[in-house]
């Protein structure tokens, strides 16, 4: 059962197919567990029954229409519409007023108890309360109308029913609100994880298979011309290396532990700019960042580096810090747009975390700029 923004009295309580409560089983346990005080009703009946053989078959007859009508309001209702519901409950109500004609007594409207209950499960808890005290009500008048007196034990026993009703009820929709907010945190902390390592896992290989694919495709060129094989070599192993600290990385990501450095960024991005044969111009320290912008900037400096070498088609890139910016600009191919892939709106979302802005867009004829402030 799901009440939405706290235990309204005045909402309707609603049933979803996947709700615990909705199922057929627990369905039909609450059934049976009602049925057990219709013994009340039964004792009712026992008592009546030295009425004449016909009125005998009418008593039968009304309650047994009473019960089943009882039970499968308690069985379907919660599967049913608010209109559904308000007739059920109304159809209780004929079938226990017809069971207190056909004995004559006022005393067994208290047995409109059953239909009291069935209300206060089913509707409003405001409306439950109200049809509890017009019941009570009605008691009252029809005792004091026919008998000449109150009959306050049963209008005691009906009261306190439905106050305990109300009570019980209210404390099963708290605990079912705060088991359905529950599952609802539980989701958006699987969510927010898989978001975590999805745009950690694009940081970490986005920027070192580009430097790979650079470097491997830079010793193959060097062993084809036959020019230099030590440098090729060299190359092949900077590669394994990456390969090895991609690794390592991705190992760190999966187990949240992974914390980049921008001085390790920094010379991450000298290596590959200069493989990439892009001549770059880049700080040599990282010492005027901010030390809390210091992580979000390693971030933005490895997606930036990155994207300059596999799209721009650029042959200079320059990257500028302060202590709650950088910059990083690139004089490649113009570009008509920008188009918001994973990497930069992970990068958003980083910025945005420690209370910054990302701003990327194509320069004045030619080239590209990404800037992070804070």
């Amino acid at each position: 059962m799901r009440v939405e923004q706290g235990v309204d009295r005045r909402a309707w309580p609603v049933w979803t197919p996947e709700d615990p409560a909705a199922t057929r089983r627990v369905r039909l346990r609450s059934a049976i567990a009602a049925a057990v005080f219709l013994v009340f009703l039964v004792r009712s009946v026992i008592q009546e029954w030295g009425l004449p053989a016909g009125s005998r078959v009418a008593l039968v007859a009304v309650t047994g229409v009473y019960v089943v009508s009882y039970l499968l309001t308690l069985y379907l209702g919660p599967l049913q519409g608010p209109i559904v519901r308000t007739l059920a409950i109304g159809w209780l109500y004929l079938a226990g007023a017809a069971f207190t004609l056909v004995t004559a007594d006022p005393s067994d409207l208290a047995l409109l108890s059953y239909a009291v209950a069935a209300g206060i499960i089913l509707l409003p808890l405001r409306w439950g309360m109200v049809l509890g005290l017009l019941t009570a009500l009605a008691l009252m008048v029809g005792t004091w109308a026919v008998d000449g007196a109150v009959d306050w034990s049963d209008t005691f026993v009906l009261l306190m029913m439905t106050a305990g009703l109300v009570t019980v009820t209210q404390l099963i929709r708290t605990v079912n609100q705060l088991r359905a907010a529950h599952d609802r945190i539980r989701a958006l902390a699987v969510a927010d994880e898989r978001a975590r390592v999805a745009r950690d896992l694009h940081d970490v290989l986005g920027h070192s298979l580009t430097t790979i694919t650079v470097k491997t495709g830079l010793a193959r060129r060097i062993l084809e011309s036959g020019a230099d094989p030590d440098r090729a070599l060299t190359e092949l192993s900077d590669a394994e290396r990456l390969s090895r600290h991609a690794l390592a990385e991705i190992r760190a990501t999966v187990s949240g532990y992974r914390r980049p450095s921008l001085a390790a960024e920094l010379a991450g991005a000298h290596e590959a700019l200069r493989a990439a044969d892009i001549a770059g111009d880049l700080p040599q320290a990282v010492d005027d960042v901010a030390e809390e912008l210091r992580e979000p900037f390693a971030f933005v400096l490895r997606e930036g580096v990155t994207n300059v070498i596999r799209h721009s088609g650029a042959t200079r890139c320059v990257v500028r810090m302060g202590p709650r910016c950088l910059e990083i600009r690139d004089d490649g191919r113009p570009a008509d747009g920008v188009e918001a892939g994973s990497g930069l709106t992970g990068l958003t979302e980083r910025m945005a975390a420690v209370g910054g802005r990302l701003t990327a867009e194509p320069l004045p004829g030619r080239g590209f700029r990404l800037c992070a402030e804070a």
